[in-house]
Order: C-alpha cells, then sequence, then structure tokens
C-alpha cells in the first residue's frame, strides 16, 4: 500500500528531510507532446493515451514554431528537437512540425509505434521528403515492448507486434534512421533483454544497435501502486548518482491542455498531469528547478538510470 504522505512536499521528504532538486543545467533536448490521442490502447500507458483521450490536444506548427523562435534567444546548446504523444502520426500537421524542426538545423527524434497512423500515404511520402531532404538528421523511435510477438502484444493488443513490424520494414527499406524503446518486464535482465533485441534485429536486418542504450532504449515499468523510495540531498552520495545526469538537467517538454489559450512547458516527458512540474508557458519561465517529488523521479530517473532523450 503506498504511502499517500510521501512525494507531497516539494521541499520535505515524509521523514522531514531535505528533498532532492534539479538544477537545469544545459538544455539539450526539447520535447513536444503532439497529442495524447492514439491509434490503441496500451495496458501501462504512462500517459492513458488511447483512440479518445483528447486531455492533451494536438499541437500546431506555428506553435512548435513559436518555440523554435524561443530557441534562437537562448543560451542553450539545444541539439535536438523530440516529439512524443499519444501516438504522433496522428496529429495531421506531424509531417509540417518535423519540417520546420529539421530546417531549424536541429535532429529530430519521433517516437511512435509505426502502425497504421504512419502508414498512411502522404505520412509515407512526407517521411520519404523529410530524410532525403534531412539526411541522417531524423530518426523514429519505433515502441517495441518486447522481443517477443507474445509479450509485446500483451501489452498493445493482438496483432499489434506483426503491424509494427510492418511499419519497421517500410522504414529499413525507406532507409529512415531507426531506433527502439522497449520495456524490462518481470524476470528480464538488461543484458538478456538486449540479446533478445539483438536477435529480432539480426533476423529482420535493422540496422540498430542492441547494445546502445541510445539506439535501444529500456524503461522500466511505471505502476504508481509500487513502493519507492523518497529522493533526498544525501541520495546523490549513498547512490553515487549525480543530479546533471537526470532527464531534467537537461530537457523540457511543451504540452497544450485541452481548453488552454496556449502551450505550456513542463519539466519532464513523464508527467505531463502533474500541475506541480508546470513550469510556465515560455521556456525562459521553464528554467527554474525541479523539485522530485514524484514516484516516476525516483523509480524511473534516479534508481532506473533512465531517459527519453537521447
Amino acid at each position: 500500500m503506498a504511502n499517500h504522505n510521501k512525494f507531497s512536499n516539494p521541499f520535505t521528504t515524509a521523514k522531514g528531510d531535505k528533498r532532492a532538486r534539479v538544477t537545469l543545467k544545459n538544455l539539450r533536448t526539447l520535447w513536444f507532446n503532439t497529442g495524447t490521442l492514439c491509434n490503441i490502447e496500451c495496458v501501462n500507458c504512462y500517459i492513458n493515451s488511447s483512440p479518445k483521450n483528447d486531455a492533451l490536444v494536438y499541437i500546431t506548427a506555428d506553435e512548435v514554431s513559436d518555440f523554435l523562435t524561443q530557441l534562437t534567444t537562448l543560451n542553450e546548446p539545444v541539439q535536438e528537437i523530440a516529439f512524443t504523444g499519444g501516438e504522433p502520426f496522428m496529429n495531421p500537421e506531424m509531417i509540417e512540425i518535423a519540417r520546420r524542426s529539421l530546417a531549424a538545423g536541429y535532429q529530430v527524434l519521433i517516437l511512435t509505434n509505426a502502425m497504421r497512423p504512419m502508414m498512411r500515404k502522404h505520412m509515407q511520402q512526407g517521411l520519404k521528403e523529410l530524410h532525403a531532404a534531412y539526411p541522417k538528421r531524423l530518426t523514429l523511435r519505433v515502441s517495441l515492448d518486447h522481443f517477443t510477438e507474445v509479450q509485446h502484444d500483451i501489452e498493445r493488443g493482438k496483432g499489434a507486434f506483426k503491424k509494427t513490424l510492418v511499419g519497421m520494414h517500410w522504414l529499413r527499406d525507406a532507409g529512415i534512421r531507426m531506433a527502439v524503446a522497449g520495456r524490462t518486464f518481470g524476470g528480464d535482465t538488461d543484458s538478456a533483454s538486449r540479446a533478445g533485441y539483438q536477435l529480432l534485429f539480426a533476423r529482420n536486418n535493422y540496422n540498430i544497435d542492441a547494445l546502445s542504450p541510445a539506439e535501444t532504449v529500456l524503461f522500466p515499468e511505471l505502476d504508481e501502486k509500487v513502493e519507492v523510495p523518497e529522493i533526498t540531498t544525501a541520495c546523490w552520495g549513498i547512490l553515487n548518482k549525480n543530479p546533471n545526469d537526470l532527464m531534467c538537467a537537461s530537457s523540457r517538454m511543451v504540452v497544450k491542455r485541452k481548453g488552454a489559450n496556449k502551450p505550456a512547458v513542463v519539466a519532464c516527458t513523464l508527467l505531463p498531469y502533474a500541475t506541480e512540474f508546470e513550469l510556465g508557458n515560455t521556456l525562459e519561465e521553464a528554467a527554474s528547478d525541479v523539485a522530485l517529488n514524484h514516484p516516476h523521479c525516483a523509480k524511473f530517473c534516479v534508481l532506473g538510470g533512465a531517459s527519453c532523450s537521447t
């Protein structure tokens, strides 16, 4: 049973210790949530994406352009513009959004399930054009929860694995750079998972390095019902962790809430709904410190050592 007194105070833990905070050291990745609508509904989706969830509405190309303009006024070493959902290719402006980001000189990362929304003819044509115009700067990170069909389909529905591989085959044949986002389940170790993905990639001639944490990103399960410890300032030394290595030290995410007049900037890709992690409407406002007062901060970032960025 979770202790509901935990993670409630941004300054101190339930035991009264000083809560750890993370400073934005260098903004290297700017994320955009393209909208929470998705063509499928997964068992353990951390953002509850589905064909009906429009809590975060489609962001527009003009709204993305506004933040790209803001970047030009900041002295930050931004290298990557990244997009997540929902399913980004549900957003009708996704190709134009990616085009503007690439034209601005950034690497572009798009997270996708590589299923029907991406495989529509106009999306395929758009991706081919982007790849031709900006070679080696566009990467699609495909959600492949497991290297086995059975486990993947448990999460995403019967037949999902085969449909995703069809999309990956198309990306392979089009020469578009791919990465994979997987999960570690139950008894899977990191090394066993990577070995399984390595066999899958070799069997399908995918140019993806299963041993690279950047090309094959393995995420822990994000179950908020599981008890996790709070992170205090003393934990950095105890755990031999550096706060500068956490995702919120180098990235921010832009979201557009349903009914909102303008997008907002949040601290983390994993916490789009938590209002205490909303930092303002501009990138300048969003440069403030982030208190690690959520279970995801502990399990995913500090203890799990994971990051959504490359």
